[in-house]
């Protein structure tokens, strides 16, 4: 086991971002630097604005996704594929020159489910991080590959939620 550990969330339950944003303040806390990047999503959450306010946190925006990538067409969607990998190359610059504590890749399990990232550039990410700190994986649908990698496994499990009886998100709880 290397000195960096790998921690990954999964699962249909609630609670793998906040489980990570909850890790990253802990980091901050004892004041070393961390780098939030998150895959699937468009950077509206609450977290981030909060995130944003600690000077040793990087939140990168690079690889946000503005609707639902079924949504879009298939030219978009090669789009989005073709910036995202340029994000990953981005992101292991970030990273590489940060040298971060904690990286948290905040859905990447969807973004590989969807095959929005290829794995390979994913695992070089995460290579590239756990030189400098642990990482921080979330996302439904784990790929073995990455379950196999992680030093820490933990699978939300969804019990009930206010979503299936029809309450749409709300601010400050579901973002």
């Amino acid at each position: 086991m290397s000195q960096h550990l790998m921690h990954l969330y999964t699962g249909n339950g609630k609670g793998k971002t906040t489980a990570a944003m909850g890790q990253a303040l802990r980091m901050l806390g004892h004041g070393k630097p961390v780098f939030i990047a998150q895959f699937m999503k468009d950077g509206t959450s609450g977290e981030l604005e909060s995130l944003k306010r600690f000077d040793l946190a990087t939140v990168f925006e690079g690889a946000q996704l503005k609707g639902f990538f079924a949504n879009l067409t298939p030219q978009q969607q090669e789009e989005a594929r073709r910036q995202h990998g340029e994000a990953l190359e981005a992101m292991i610059e970030a990273v590489s020159r940060i040298q971060p504590a904690l990286t948290v890749l905040d859905e990447l399990c969807i973004a590989l489910y969807i095959r929005l990232v290829r794995q390979e550039d994913a695992l070089r990410l995460i290579k590239t991080a756990l030189q400098h700190g642990d990482v921080v994986v979330t996302g439904r649908y784990a790929p073995e590959s990455l379950m196999e990698m992680a030093d820490y496994v933990t699978r939300m499990e969804a019990v009930r939620h206010p979503f299936d009886a029809g309450v749409p998100a709300r601010e400050g709880i579901e973002w």
